[in-house]
């Protein structure tokens, strides 16, 4: 696989910001009819290139600033691969594959959806720091609660700001972390591990986390997704999608027109897509190791595009209709040692490029 330049090689940004500054390359119009794509379409394909171009430039140790777009530069994206995201990565590397911790499906699906109820890197630790180490066996409501109670007591955040997690009151309780710990304890004494073991799809599966209360369609497939990362279930990331409210926004700016497809027939097309837009538009995408764009990449992506367009597209009009990027970029200094589920293989080559360029 061809790497991406070096930052001293960086070429002028793909992006066009107004008509002139930014002029994209010539390239054949899509031959995808009967969808009908706006400009934003081809901006879809370019930002995926750009994106995962910074994250390999990152990972090569090139010094900042890792790109010349400069929207890319003021605000926040995720990656192109939504595993290689620092949350991701932490929780694939740390809570799933934890070498303190039991690798049963009970202990593992506990412990993946208590993390993702939070969302957040700081939660977690806070909690090893003050129970130690976190599992099924050893779970109880009140140390739980005791901890996290403090913790918002003094100020701290113990949420993510990446999804907006429902309250939960029709769990019994005021505040939101206590109903939280209250829906894993029921989702563990229905067995819920064992029942997604046995899932035959991950339509299944995601039907499963779907039957609870507070989890709406999104956060169910964000779940199934981080628990496929781990060996309790096995399914392709290329067989079920679910779009969220962002991807619903970046496909209605990338088409006027999509030809009866639903939104998550739209997301597959784009997967089965990738190889003949990039080569349509001349660009070299630069893959995980092999991996393609999955499904839930591409949902991501729509996410991140429609984000994008706010500024390099003003004039495209989505379905939410906001118009800024609130999120700034502010490197994260902290290193991330690159690890993903085994059963991706592709760590080896992870480990070869590092290696590689040390």
């Amino acid at each position: 696989m061809k790497q991406p330049a070096r930052r001293r090689d960086l070429p002028p940004s793909l992006f066009p910001i107004g008509n002139d500054l930014f002029p994209q390359p010539a390239a054949p119009p899509p031959r995808i009819a009967p969808l009908v794509p706006t400009q934003v379409y081809d901006t879809y394909w370019r930002f995926a290139v750009e994106r995962q171009s910074v994250f390999f430039r990152r990972f090569e140790g090139s010094p900042a600033p890792w790109t010349d777009d400069p929207i890319l530069l003021a605000y926040k994206f995720t990656n192109a691969y939504r595993a290689s995201d620092r949350v991701s990565q932490y929780l694939i590397r740390h809570v799933i594959y934890g070498e303190d911790y039991p690798s049963n499906a009970a202990e593992v699906v506990f412990r993946t959806l208590l993390f993702k109820f939070f969302n957040r890197i700081e939660t977690w630790e806070l909690l090893e720091k003050a129970i130690g180490r976190i599992t099924y066996e050893r779970f109880s409501f009140e140390p739980y609660d005791r901890t996290l109670t403090k913790a918002m007591a003094e100020g701290a955040k113990i949420y993510s700001a990446a999804y907006i997690m429902p309250s939960g009151g029709s769990l019994g309780f005021d505040r939101k972390h206590r109903n939280h710990l209250t829906l894993i304890g029921r989702m563990m004494d229905d067995e819920l591990p064992a029942r997604m073991a046995s899932a035959k799809n991950m339509q299944r599966a995601f039907d499963l986390i779907r039957g609870y209360p507070t989890i709406g369609d999104f956060l169910a497939y964000q779940y199934v997704t981080d628990i496929n990362y781990s060996t309790v279930t096995n399914f392709t990331e290329s067989d079920f999608v679910v779009p969220g409210p962002g991807a619903v926004d970046g496909i209605r700016k990338c088409f006027t027109y999509t030809g009866g497809l639903s939104d998550s027939e739209v997301i597959k097309f784009m997967a089965d897509r990738q190889e003949i837009e990039f080569a349509r538009l001349g660009l070299d995408f630069p893959s995980l190791w092999g991996r393609r764009l999955q499904f839930i990449d591409c949902q991501n992506l729509f996410c991140e595009v429609g984000k994008y367009a706010r500024v390099s597209h003003p004039d495209t009009v989505g379905k939410s209709g906001r118009t800024r990027i609130k999120q700034r970029f502010r490197p994260n200094s902290d290193p991330i040692a690159y690890w993903y589920p085994p059963k991706w293989a592709i760590n080896n080559a992870s480990a070869q490029s590092r290696t590689g360029r040390s």
